[in-house]
């Protein structure tokens, strides 16, 4: 067959570049991590330059272009049987304030709906407060939250002596494994293709709209606060992230619309549920530890005003966390 140089270079020509754009971010950052999906287009691009390779060998009289495309072939080839251990630690970091926030962006859609159904729950559970207080005996079930919210503070109030002393580790480790069963529940019943997932998001709000509503009108807003924000600020979000990352597999398990089957699309969905709820895990032992070792002791011993503003900065430093970590590494890879 008679090869067309000229038009086939210039056809090939927008593949070449993009595996060089490719190859520079390899090279130039060895803790970088790829998603499933570029280390999938990265061995397309290289097989396209070797078979492009191979094509133009005898037919090129252009030194430049064969010398082009053997380094990048060459190039591409080193770094796919790259045989080097790499830092697992930077690897490790790099998940952590890259790979994580940008899954997180990506399927915010997905966040907005599991935020939407423990809001409409908080809603449902205040109004079912507000309109009968002996509700909560229903709606949330625990002796914690079950007695007279002033009786509790001022028996709250009235120990000043160290409670947990000697159990803040066993009680953190507790609370650590209540909530990670909840999140991993959470996740898993987006196999229902989504209704349970909504659901346990719904009566979790209620749960939480029911006991803020019911301190708030006994006149304890104070104590809500210092004693909820600490740790909740966390472990609210990282609830939500569970139920972004079982939105997301109920999606994968409906299709709405997509063309590949259910197979492709769990596989495509799997690195991005992975990603999801070993970042809420994260945050689950980070909300367990400030729990136990600090939402659990309350004025005279630690002002309300401290518990409030450390849960206050908590939120804005996750807020920033998740709205920018990782996007100048996205633009870069654009």
């Amino acid at each position: 067959m008679i090869l067309d140089l000229r038009r086939f270079v210039e056809h090939e020509r927008p593949y070449w570049e993009e595996l060089e754009k490719t190859l520079s971010q390899v090279e130039s950052d060895v803790a970088h991590v790829f998603d499933f999906h570029t280390l999938q287009r990265f061995y397309y691009l290289y097989q396209r330059a070797s078979s492009g390779l191979a094509r133009v060998k005898n037919v090129t009289t252009d030194p430049q272009l064969w010398e082009y495309l053997e380094g990048l072939v060459t190039r591409s080839y080193g770094e796919i049987h790259e045989v080097r251990q790499r830092s697992h630690r930077l690897a490790a970091l790099h998940w952590l304030f890259v790979t994580f926030p940008q899954t997180f962006r990506r399927h915010l859609w997905a966040f907005a709906m599991a935020a939407a159904a423990t809001f409409l729950g908080a809603l449902f559970g205040a109004a079912a407060i507000a309109l009968d207080s002996n509700a909560k005996e229903a709606l949330a079930p625990f002796p914690a939250v079950l007695g007279e919210p002033s009786e509790r503070v001022a028996e709250e109030e009235r120990a000043i002596d160290d409670r947990l002393a000697g159990f803040r580790s066993y009680f953190s480790a507790v609370l650590l494994t209540n909530n990670v069963r909840v999140a991993i529940l959470t996740l898993a019943l987006g196999m229902t293709w989504g209704v349970g997932t909504l659901l346990i998001l719904f009566y979790n709000g209620i749960i939480l709209g029911a006991v803020s509503l019911d301190y708030v009108l006994a006149g304890h807003t104070s104590f809500l606060l210092g004693w909820l924000l600490p740790h909740g600020v966390i472990e609210i979000p990282a609830i939500l992230i569970a139920g972004q990352a079982g939105l997301l597999l109920a999606r994968a398990l409906i299709g709405w619309g997509s063309p590949y089957g259910v197979k492709s699309r769990l596989r495509k969905a799997g690195p991005d549920l992975v990603t999801l709820i070993f970042g809420v895990g994260l945050l689950l032992v980070w909300a367990a530890g400030v729990e136990a070792f600090f939402s659990q002791y309350h004025e005279p011993v630690v002002p309300y005003s401290l518990k409030i503003g450390f849960g206050f900065l908590e939120l804005i430093l996750l807020g920033l966390f998740l709205s920018f970590s990782g996007l100048r590494r996205a633009s870069q890879a654009q």
